[in-house]
């Protein structure tokens, strides 16, 4: 009997928890429909007039660009550079790896307000203040942690016997990396990619102390529409992306299975 209490305390919980974090989603979905020029639940009937709006905006569709070809360029640098540290601490000794760890992981424990306050005053310095340099440079050392723990994981199961076999075979340290380390890292550097790519096209608050006007990513754009004039097109936003992230979530796991 207490058992069966139990069960039912932490499955409401689940349920509550679940409900928390979906019910304020579902809420954009009709916002995203409104006949209104203002965000509020549909009046009189169904719009798509700010999903036209979003396709036709051309402001809408540069924010959206930049922070697609941004968030790729910082994923393919953030992968290689994250992958390379994560692959030479791999080859360090236990004690060396840890302390290089903690180094890189600093960025996520340090909060984004006093990070992006280090950024400016450093990009002042460098002249990137609103340039897209300057966006990249700071989403790749943002998002160089969440590649480089991804690879750690992926190569925590990897022999480390196999690449002294290599190196034994006559393989140099280029060919040992390449044919026994790279194979065995590709899921995580696969996964970091991914991480780095969300972590670049969702970041606000570092966009907004070193942009102007120069560099308008999306959801620098959202911010202004809340600020400004709370431009329903934002909810058209929100509902486009959480279809693509069911879409793609929805893809993943039928691969899988």
């Amino acid at each position: 009997m207490q058992v069966s209490a139990f069960r039912i305390f932490f499955q409401t919980g689940a349920w509550l928890v679940i409900a928390f974090l979906v019910l304020p989603i579902l809420v954009v979905l009709p916002i995203s429909f409104t006949d209104t020029s203002y965000i509020g639940l549909p009046k009189e009937a169904l719009s798509l007039q700010h999903y036209a709006n979003y396709f036709t905006d051309p402001d809408w569709l540069g924010a959206t660009w930049t922070s697609v070809w941004v968030g790729l360029v910082v994923a393919t640098c953030a992968s290689v550079l994250g992958t390379a540290f994560a692959i030479g601490c791999w080859f360090l000794s236990d004690r060396a790896a840890m302390v290089a760890r903690w180094v890189l992981i600093t960025p996520i424990l340090v909060p984004p307000v006093v990070q992006s306050l280090g950024f400016y005053r450093f990009w002042v310095k460098l002249g990137l203040i609103d340039t897209h340099f300057g966006v990249i440079l700071a989403h790749t050392l943002l998002a160089l942690p969440y590649v480089s723990i991804s690879v750690f994981a992926a190569l925590s199961n990897l022999d480390r016997n196999l690449p002294r076999a290599a190196r034994s075979l006559g393989a140099s340290v280029m060919q040992t990396v390449w044919a026994v380390v790279v194979p065995a890292a590709r899921p995580g550097i696969a996964t970091g990619f991914i991480f780095a790519f969300i972590v670049s096209f969702d970041e606000i608050v570092g966009v907004l102390f070193i942009t102007v006007r120069n560099v308008q990513t999306l959801p620098k754009m959202i911010w202004e529409g809340i600020q400004d004039n709370i431009d329903p097109t934002i909810a058209a936003v929100a509902t486009l992306l959480i279809a693509l992230t069911l879409i793609a979530t929805a893809i993943g796991v039928l691969r899988r299975s």
